[in-house]
């Protein structure tokens, strides 16, 4: 009689890889699907309209304060960090706190900066002054910047102040929005200091600037040197 006839070996092993290509190629599939893309937590989206930035040299240990007042006369400072739209994002008292410890090893940040913040945007005349809270030595470089963010980056002003000493409060521009457009870009005097004492505003840090100590100061303490 008829024998049956036998597949080829080379036949049978072909199929077994082929079926087993075929498992591991649903099984990666199955798997490439059920990845989840990472939440994306803790990530803020801050949204500003302006930022005024105002540094001084590095490492040093005088107390510069910025004002900022928005056309409809809210003023943002060190005792008042949130006002109208403005946000003052960090009070920098020269080098008091500015050493952290981190592994038990002390970690100085040299920089000294504020920046403060628009949210959003009003017509009208904005003041940005500068006040040198706390002097330890003599006069004082601080650079000002002020840039419109949106449509275009636009610098609206640029420059460098010379603070004189404790107390001393200067103009550094006045500009005026009118839609998309900055004019009467000036520094005519305007004190915003004397605006925030006449409201009746209670101490912050470092208190009112009437009250601003004289002479140098102990930067572990914030507190003025008795001489």
């Amino acid at each position: 009689m008829f024998e049956e006839e036998q597949e080829p070996e080379f036949e049978i092993f072909s199929a077994l890889l082929f079926n087993s290509l075929k498992a591991i190629t649903f099984m990666f599939f199955i798997a490439f699907a059920l990845i989840n893309k990472p939440a994306d937590q803790g990530n803020v989206v801050v949204k500003a309209e302006m930022l005024i930035t105002v540094t001084w040299p590095d490492n040093n240990p005088d107390d510069v304060d910025t004002y900022v007042e928005d056309p409809a006369g809210n003023i943002v400072w060190y005792n008042q960090k949130e006002a109208g739209l403005m946000n003052l994002d960090r009070d920098d008292r020269g080098n008091f706190k500015d050493t952290i410890l981190v592994n038990g090893k002390e970690i100085q940040n040299p920089l000294n900066q504020e920046i403060v913040s628009l949210r959003g945007l009003e017509d009208g005349e904005y003041v940005v002054n500068i006040q040198h809270y706390i002097a330890n030595s003599g006069p004082l470089p601080v650079q000002v910047k002020v840039e419109k963010l949106n449509p275009v980056v636009k610098v609206i002003f640029y420059g460098t102040l010379t603070l004189k000493g404790t107390g001393d409060e200067q103009t550094a521009v006045r500009f005026t929005l009118k839609g998309q457009d900055v004019i009467n870009v000036n520094n005519t005097p305007k004190s915003l200091v004397e605006l925030t004492r006449q409201s009746g505003s209670k101490e912050g840090s470092g208190g009112a600037a009437a009250n601003a100590p004289n002479g140098p100061i102990d930067t572990t303490t914030g507190q003025a040197i008795q001489q």
